[in-house]
């Protein structure tokens, strides 16, 4: 595994940094939170509109299930069998998110977990993992992996466990109520940054041949699909080639995990999302000496910690992302916003800049 990915072995203590590298321009028009959510609705012309979790302006339209409309939660980074400091209790989190889902006033159709569901591909990792999404009211659950589930055997023990019916090392594509669904796997080939690869890449341009250009696009896969910070390996390399065949699309969104942290960005005609993770945060880009688990005050754990509720309204092609934490206490949140922390600065400066 690469050094540059993450550093698993010890809890990195998140400390600012005045002069981090950061292209600050290769972030324009891309946000990160901490502790709250944001509601995100990309119109037909691509152009997207933002809010607090909780007060949205568009909270009527998405409240209330839309004919012809969609719903499904992403879930990301969950980690079984993880036990450091940053958390001694993941399969707790997981829990706890899964009974935020069946919580839901609406309940999803669906489920998409973005990748590092075990921490070392063990079986019983799986085997804890699987158990607790048993409860979850929505039954169907789609999965792509992270290089922690591959990493060890290869992926072997995933792909019998999740890959079936997937194409080569685990892609796949299906069609749900006019939206298409492509999972990428961008983990088999950790040399810094994530990569699909040659053949996965021919197998996405024959994919999307048959599919009308007015048709929604949905992509998820685990390591980030854009560039957000190449030292750490956050992004992946050949995507690039990837989105050249989409640009014919009018409506693209891209789900991702591996990061632990909100971050979003719109690039024409695509809206890039990352989720929080079930088990723990990690430090903005640049903030510390190497990705890894993050240890934040107990209290403020599940603050950081949670899922990406989303709808799709036909008859305006518009797609809402809410980024709900599993705690949302007044008391935690406002601490949360109110530090000086260094995703906030970060947050600031990105801003500053358009």
């Amino acid at each position: 595994m690469s050094s540059k990915r993450r550093t698993d072995d010890h809890d990195i203590l998140h400390e600012p940094k005045s002069s981090d590298g950061v292209d600050r321009r290769g972030f324009l028009k891309c946000m990160a939170w901490a502790g709250t959510g944001v509601v995100w609705t990309i119109a037909a012309g691509g152009i997207p509109e933002s809010s607090l979790f909780g007060q949205s302006k568009h909270a009527g339209k998405h409240d209330k299930k839309s004919a012809g409309g969609l719903h499904f939660v992403q879930i990301s980074d969950s980690h079984m069998g993880f036990s450091k400091p940053a958390n001694t209790d993941v399969a707790a989190t997981l829990q706890a998110t899964v009974d935020k889902i069946n919580a839901l006033d609406e309940q999803p159709e669906f489920i998409i977990h973005t990748g590092d569901l075990s921490h070392q591909s063990k079986a019983g990792e799986f085997d804890t993992m699987d158990q607790i999404l048993k409860s979850a009211h929505p039954k169907q659950i789609f999965y792509v992996p992270g290089e922690h589930d591959t990493s060890v055997d290869d992926g072997k023990q995933y792909l019998e466990r999740y890959g079936k019916d997937t194409k080569g090392r685990g892609w796949y594509s299906m069609n749900h109520k006019g939206v298409h669904f492509i999972g990428l796997v961008n983990v088999m080939q950790l040399e810094g940054m994530g990569q699909l690869g040659d053949e996965q890449l021919a197998w996405l341009r024959d994919d999307l041949k048959s599919v009308s250009a007015s048709t929604p696009v949905v992509l998820f896969a685990h390591i980030p699909l854009w560039t957000i910070y190449p030292d750490w390996g956050w992004g992946t390399k050949d995507s690039e080639q990837a989105f050249s065949y989409l640009k014919r699309f009018g409506s693209v969104t891209v789900l991702n995990g591996h990061i632990h942290q909100v971050m979003q960005k719109v690039e024409g005609n695509a809206t890039f999302h990352t989720a929080m993770s079930t088990a723990f945060p990690q430090p903005a880009p640049g903030t510390a000496p190497a990705p890894g688990p993050m240890k934040v005050p107990a209290e403020k754990l599940r603050t950081v910690l949670g899922l990406a509720d989303v709808h799709y309204v036909e008859k305006n092609h518009s797609l809402a992302v809410v980024d709900s934490p599993l705690v949302t206490a007044e008391g935690a949140s406002a601490g949360i916003l109110s530090e000086p922390s260094s995703l906030a600065r970060l947050l600031r400066r990105n801003l500053q800049i358009g």
